[in-house]
């Protein structure tokens, strides 16, 4: 058996949204002419038959108990399943082909989930369209996984089928490298290795997809490469997937009289490829098979868009029929009987396919920013489908480095540049890739959109296999990392700054990487030293830039305002935890253990930042520094115009504030100012404003003034009260910042101390009030403690016991209430339970207005921080209106807001209630006249603003913090 040091394949994997494809290499003496192949994947193509296919559909299918007989699923090898598999799943063609005609067991589009910042990736939230908790559904028996495990299981299932057939050459032992987006983030990066290590892959490569599909262009011509290129000083990769739009910018020049190539230039995410154009057609045939008056259920949809799929590639190719049948098979019993076939002509799908995705716009228009994207199934795709104005917006952005391409190819006059700066640099050659354009339609479609914006014709750069390229291009990839070919460079395509405080409203950026520096090369800021705390955490705010200015490594450069240019983008903050080596004990008096470090910084191979701080006194002594990015901090974002986190300008009398904050909690152990302590939040008011006003580092800098006192909370009632207060304003909503994760560590224990004045229900309100407002930052395991700690209380029994009706007063019932409600981490069947809990306490009127409020918050169709995956189901929330409905919401105008969060619109059909009751409630609605903005919230999906935000979540969010939907 070989070494894991000597590998004999170079394997290159495509892990698509559609399908996912292995081409490998051996390695030899002659890389550079060694024959690059598709590895044929084995895998179940009916009950009981296997056949090796060039392409693995990556779909999975998670069959009912005793749907199938165990011995029809057998594969080659002994199945070694990754952690958290479900028995008897199958993966790929068979999988495909049974979603077609059953319902909800099919997992789809699981690169797009690994993407979805919405959700928890690492929760078994697939297949989405199960219709959980339904008592009448087939579907409640459906088990589930996440994201991560339905990739890493592809992959798995790649690589037991190669060790199958390379039993002395195993695939973790081989330089394997996977494909990702060019757009992927650095948390879907990290998932995706994550999945590589689950599925026994845990060393591999990434490489960015457009790329990989101009490796294998060059490989299939590298003999008349230079010759096709010498007119063109710039070409862009539009690959449109199945799940993706992945764009990038190539430049061609010249070095050293040999060719070169440079990505200069990638896109945002763009979820938006061929399972949109599925999607369409499945909503035009739903239409013509039902009507408009009744849509299909997600699961129903799901099957649905199995045979528009087929129907798409059959109408768009060549020599197509003038029609196709879509036929939708029944369920249960009815599978044949309940069928209904509809067919869809060759010129309707043509019509969506070129008018509604690839439209012949001006380069001036630019895709609409509708309130929010379209969701279905429960992933966000963009909000406009022509991805033609996508592709112009892009190149717009990159009009600097289009321009600079053109310029060092045409070595342009000053007068010709003058000319150039009033018009759009269009490339001059374009390659298509992705299943998209296996249509010869769509491709002549794009080269003549590139044509009319550029007013010449423009070169396509042929593609054999739109289906293959990316797998071919990563071994191309792997053969140029060793020599064998020509290695795309340009490193990176922006240049980045951390930014530092200035003493004046201009921000100063010190420059770490400067734009074109080459991948892996370390780079170390000697000249500049940092003196950083050590076993706490220490942010970092980066800001990238793509202005062709040639900052030099250390430069310390001035913003005067980063809206002047909109070439800069603030990036997430990095975080680093710098461990001391110091015993405990010496630690334990509050002595601060410091380092004083540089940095170390350099570009990997994937195109991501990677920085170290560094030792000044011993430089093997390096900590690394990461993203700081948490699987719901997505769900928060800046306000557009807003400064970065970290250069928010402090107000003017922070350090008072801080100072008056000390005197009432601080050290000393004087009797402290009776008077102080009760007037400290005005106190606080005068000196920084009305409170609502402070911004996030505003209230976080206050929050760890706080947090430093925590323990002299205790003092008196009022102390603790007015700790509470405060420290649960400064903390809301408990992540969204960086660090927020530490100071919520840092906050938990106190749970277990609970309050010290027990015996005034005031403080009780303050204490439940304050973990409300923070719940956001919990983790699921903590919520479940409170839950548990309080459900006992909402219980309809508990009036029954004289105990607990007598603490319920005691400690403040309804604020109990509240933030068993904004639990929102809470599992499916405790949110279920809770909700049953209320619904019996509503016959007694003296508990309907914080029940109310609670109600609307546990049944909400849109979750302000959880995942959509634990929210009560369609079915649930019909089995609860008929309650709401018998009420005079004239009267109590609570009801009616349960009623409207009950049937917020999100467009995703997995979470809208039906039709028929969302007529019902928008009647009534009317009737008893609520506000506009109400009935627009159930009629269609729609933003919140700022006061309908207070009053669904119960708090405003901080200034400066927005939430996404």
């Amino acid at each position: 058996m070989s070494s894991p040091s000597s590998p004999r394949f170079l394997v290159g994997i495509d892990l698509g949204t559609t399908h996912t494809v292995v081409a490998y290499s051996p390695i030899g003496d002659d890389l550079e002419s060694s024959p690059i192949t598709i590895f044929e994947i084995d895998q179940l193509i009916a009950p009981g038959e296997v056949a090796r296919k060039p392409l693995l559909p990556s779909f999975r299918y998670h069959p009912a108990s005793g749907e199938m007989n165990e011995a029809e699923l057998v594969l080659p090898w002994d199945i070694q399943p990754v952690a958290g598999e479900i028995e008897n799943v199958i993966i790929g063609e068979f999988a495909r082909e049974l979603g077609a005609k059953v319902e909800g067991r099919q997992v789809v589009s699981a690169k797009s989930w690994l993407s979805h910042t919405g959700v928890d990736r690492t929760e078994a939230i697939l297949p989405w369209s199960a219709n959980k908790g339904a008592s009448n559904s087939v579907n409640t028996s459906v088990e589930k996984v996440s994201p991560v495990v339905a990739s890493a299981s592809y992959l798995n299932h790649v690589r037991q089928a190669w060790d199958y057939h390379h039993r002395d050459a195993i695939l973790c032992e081989q330089e394997v490298v996977i494909t990702v987006p060019a757009s992927f983030d650095e948390a879907a990066r990290a998932l995706t290795l994550e999945a590589a290590a689950m599925a026994g892959l845990p060393n591999v490569l990434l490489l960015e997809e457009p790329q990989a599909v101009c490796y294998d262009w060059y490989t299939q011509n590298k003999d008349q490469a230079e010759e096709l290129l010498k007119d063109i000083p710039l070409l862009m990769v539009c690959d449109v997937g199945g799940g993706t739009t992945d764009l990038s910018l190539i430049k061609v020049s010249s070095k050293n009289n040999k060719l070169a190539l440079d990505r200069i230039g990638v896109g945002d995410h763009l979820m938006l490829g061929g399972d949109n154009l599925d999607l369409a057609l499945a909503h035009k045939a739903e239409q013509r098979l039902h009507g408009s008056a009744k849509k299909l259920s997600a699961a129903g949809l799901s099957k649905l868009i199995q045979q528009t799929r087929k129907v798409k590639e059959q109408l768009l190719s060549d020599n197509a029929p003038a029609t196709a049948k879509v036929t939708l098979l029944g369920s249960g019993s009815r599978l044949i009987g309940g069928a209904k076939s509809i067919e869809l002509t060759r010129e309707e799908v043509h019509d969506i396919a070129l008018d509604g995705f690839f439209p012949l716009t001006e380069f001036t228009d630019q895709p609409s920013h509708r309130q929010a994207a379209v969701v279905e199934f429960g992933l966000p795709y963009a909000a406009d489908p022509a991805i033609s104005k996508h592709l112009a917006q892009f190149i717009d952005l990159h009009a600097s480095v289009c321009r600079e391409a053109l310029a060092d190819h045409e070595a342009l006059t000053t007068s010709d540049s003058e000319l150039i700066e009033d018009q759009p640099i269009i490339p001059s050659a374009v390659l298509l890739n992705g299943g998209v354009f296996n249509s010869p339609l769509l491709s002549e479609r794009v080269l003549n959109i590139f044509s009319n914006w550029r007013g010449d014709s423009v070169t396509e750069l042929h593609n054999p296999h739109p289906d293959l390229a990316v797998a071919y291009g990563a071994v191309a990839y792997a053969k140029a990392r060793h020599g064998a070919q020509l290695k795309i460079g340009g490193g990176s395509a922006r240049s980045f700054f951390l930014m530092l405080e200035g003493k004046k409203k201009c921000k100063q950026g010190l420059c770490l990487l400067p734009k074109g520096i080459g991948e892996g090369t370390e780079v170390r800021l000697d000249q500049r030293t940092f003196a950083l705390t050590l076993g706490e955490p220490v942010r970092f705010n980066l800001i990238s830039s793509t202005d062709d200015s040639h900052t030099k490594i250390g430069e310390l450069v001035t913003f005067e305002n980063n809206s002047d240019n909109e070439s800069f983008v603030t990036l997430p903050p990095f975080i680093a935890t710098l461990e001391s080596e110091r015993d405990r004990a010496e630690l334990a008096a509050n002595q601060k253990d410091r380092e004083e470090v540089t940095l170390a910084c350099q570009l990997t191979e994937v195109g991501t930042l990677l920085i170290e701080c560094v030792s000044v006194s011993d430089d093997r002594k390096r900590w690394k520094v990461e993203f700081g990015i948490r699987k719901d901090l997505a769900r928060l974002n800046r306000n557009k115009g807003d400064s970065t986190l970290a250069q928010s300008i402090l107000p003017a009398r922070m350090e008072e504030a801080i100072d008056a904050i000390k005197l009432i909690y601080g050290g000393s152990t004087k009797k402290t100012n009776n008077k102080a302590i009760k007037t400290l939040r005005n106190d606080l008011d005068k000196l920084l404003g009305k409170r609502d006003t402070w911004e996030t580092p505003c209230l976080r800098e206050l929050a760890d003034t706080l947090l430093d006192s925590k323990k002299r909370r205790r003092r008196s009632d009022i102390h603790e009260r007015n700790w509470l207060k405060l420290t649960g304003f400064t903390m809301r909503p408990g992540f969204g910042y960086p660090s927020d994760e530490w100071r919520m560590e840092q906050i938990w224990p106190l749970y277990q101390h609970s309050v010290q004045f027990s015996d005034n229900t005031q403080t009780w309100s303050d204490w439940w009030t304050f973990w409300r407002r923070i719940a956001g930052g919990l983790t699921q395991e903590q919520q479940l403690v409170i839950f548990k700690d309080i459900a006992k209380y909402i219980s309809p029994s508990a009036t029954r016991n004289s105990k607990l009706s007598k603490e319920m007063q005691e400690r403040s019932y309804e604020d109990m209430v509240r933030l068993a409600a904004s639990l929102e981490h809470l599992p499916f069947e405790n949110k279920l339970q809770l909700i049953e809990s209320i619904f019996g306490r509503l016959q007694k009127t003296q508990y309907s207005q914080a029940h109310w409020w609670a109600i609307g918050r546990i049944a909400t169709r849109s979750p302000f921080y959880g995942s959509a995956h634990n929210l009560l189901s369609p079915q649930h929330i019909a089995y609860c209106l008929p309650e709401l409905m018998d009420f005079d919401w004239r009267k109590d105008p609570n009801i009616a807001f349960a009623a409207v969060m009950m049937c917020r619109m999100t467009g995703d059909r997995t979470l809208d209630i039906d039709e028929e009751n969302r007529k019902k409630v928008i009647a009534k609605l009317k009737a008893c006249k609520a506000p506009a903005s109400w009935i627009q919230m159930v009629s269609e999906v729609k933003v919140l603003t700022e006061s309908e935000t207070k009053r669904v979540f119960g708090d405003a969010l901080p200034t400066g913090l927005r939430l996404i939907d």
